[in-house]
């Protein structure tokens, strides 16, 4: 099985929803859901899409996710192993963000023959299932409401300047155009030595994660170039 999965916070922390579409092996969507999460930050929300699409697919297909979070990848197939050696702290000595959704995902993923590929978001001719999953997931967070194939959804949803998640949209741009300190151009992406807290989203990073320059400070890579986190 293909499958995308998403979550939006319209502000971060905001109004947030998640959601996830599965394909058959063709690309074709063949169902899709998504939910509502009150108010949270889109880590949260990107995890919990992350959740959702697991426990609702069959634990004995392979399956393949696409993914336009960083975090949420990086956090259940990377950093986790180091987080379980450090007792679940961090490497600055620090407990580990949204540890409960790591956990629930780590189990869901055992035993399970799962890939992960990262996918850019709001490109044109992009990846076509993350462009469902993002306009759901959007859906959700405005409306907070469910919806979906289980719900009695006919049609998956299509992006549009009303489904699109526009905070993710305003941070780029910004981020496109960041200055560094004393007007010059944002600096080079390096890997973190520290762990720290994204000038730009709030979000944490970790030691080794991509980062660079933004308006705001020091923070990830893609708040730095356009993608969201």
């Amino acid at each position: 099985m293909v499958a995308a999965c998403d979550g939006a916070a319209k502000i971060n922390p905001g109004p947030a929803g998640w959601a996830w579409v599965l394909a058959d092996s063709a690309g074709a969507p063949q169902r899709w859901e998504s939910g509502p999460l009150g108010r949270t930050t889109n880590n949260v929300a990107e995890l919990t899409a992350l959740a959702e699409l697991l426990e609702a697919t069959d634990p004995a297909v392979p399956l393949e996710v696409r993914m336009d979070s960083q975090y949420a990848m990086n956090a259940v197939t990377k950093w986790i192993a180091g987080w379980k050696r450090n007792g679940w702290l961090t490497a600055s000595k620090k407990p580990v963000a949204n540890k409960d959704l790591v956990v629930l995902i780590d189990a869901l993923l055992e035993g399970r023959d799962v890939v992960f590929e990262h996918v850019l978001a709001h490109q044109v001719n992009g990846d076509p299932l993350n462009a469902i999953a993002d306009a759901a997931a959007s859906t959700a967070a405005t409306e907070q409401a469910p919806a979906g194939t289980a719900h009695g959804a006919t049609a998956v949803p299509q992006p549009s300047p009303a489904t699109e998640d526009k905070p993710r949209a305003a941070r780029s741009r910004k981020a496109r155009t960041s200055r560094g300190p004393g007007g010059g151009k944002a600096g080079p992406v390096i890997k973190a030595k520290f762990a720290g807290r994204c000038g730009h989203c709030k979000s944490r990073y970790e030691v080794g994660e991509e980062i660079g320059r933004t308006a705001s400070g020091w923070g990830h890579r893609a708040c730095r170039d356009g993608a969201p986190v």
